[in-house]
């Protein structure tokens, strides 16, 4: 027992010796699936990295990891030294990503796993990964809160902030609710709400539909005090640049949808770094 103890103290240890050298630790979450809250941590990755800054994106969704097709390396694999220290995979040597995916068989292999493993495999994906010297690291957490976003807080409890995701539905904006009072009760900074999928504009005469409603993000972050982000319309460059592996913010930056992506990051940018 003293044995298992003492080991859980020091990678306590380790994982705050890397943290101390990165400036700021901010985690993506939501209340349910399907929001869109990968995508936004990426695109946040990229708009963060296209302003000159060292990026490390973690992705702590275990069993639904699609952050590797999202930045293109789905063909890439992890490895480790003989210090077992993992080396986490270089996009450029401003920008690393660390997910699941790239330790599994293929993109086909579910992981079946309970909340003791994913607790150590996020532990060892903190204190174990060689991020170096960063400027932020970006985690895209499961939707929920449960053990991956709880293993984060406790892990981190330098923690600078959550970002919500949710979609303009009264269903998802249920769940946003309590991803706000989840960080709430944890005591981590809630940087803001972004209301995504937030109407389409017709690509044929204009003019906008509100497929999921409009305006609820904003309603809530009202509501629970906690600042509103913007909206981001629903896009068909998102879609593709998705799944070709390309930052949607930068590969369509002169879009409409881009630019308001950009100013979000911009506006969470400055919260973090004004605070």
């Amino acid at each position: 027992m003293q044995s298992r103890v003492s080991s859980q103290d020091e990678q306590r240890e380790k994982i705050k010796h890397r943290m101390e050298k990165i400036n700021y630790k901010l985690a993506i979450i939501s209340g349910k699936g399907g929001v869109g809250k990968s995508m936004i941590a990426v695109n946040f990755a990229y708009g963060l990295f296209f302003r000159g800054k060292s990026i490390g994106i973690l992705d702590v969704d275990i069993h639904g990891p699609s952050l590797a097709k999202m930045v293109g390396i789905e063909d890439r694999k992890l490895s480790a030294s003989e210090e077992n220290i993992i080396e986490p995979i270089t996009i450029d040597s401003r920008l690393k990503v660390v997910t699941i995916a790239s330790l599994l068989e293929s993109v086909d292999t579910p992981v079946i796993w309970r909340g003791p493993l994913k607790m150590k495999l996020i532990s060892q994906f903190l204190g174990d990964v060689n991020w170096g010297e960063l400027d932020y690291l970006i985690i895209d957490s499961p939707p929920g809160t449960g053990d991956e976003p709880l293993s984060i807080a406790q892990l981190i409890p330098e923690l600078n902030g959550i970002v919500v995701v949710t979609t303009p539905q009264e269903i998802a904006l249920l769940d946003s609710r309590k991803s706000v009072n989840f960080a709430k009760s944890l005591k981590v900074p809630v940087i803001g709400i972004v209301e995504n999928m937030s109407g389409l504009i017709c690509p044929y005469c204009g003019r906008k539909i509100d497929l999921f409603k409009t305006g609820g993000g904003e309603r809530a972050s009202k509501d629970l005090k906690v600042p509103f982000l913007g909206r981001v319309p629903i896009d068909q460059a998102i879609v593709d640049s998705t799944d070709e592996g390309k930052p949607f913010i930068q590969t369509y930056k002169d879009t409409h949808t881009a630019k308001i992506m950009d100013e979000i990051v911009g506006k969470v940018a400055e919260r973090l770094e004004n605070s």
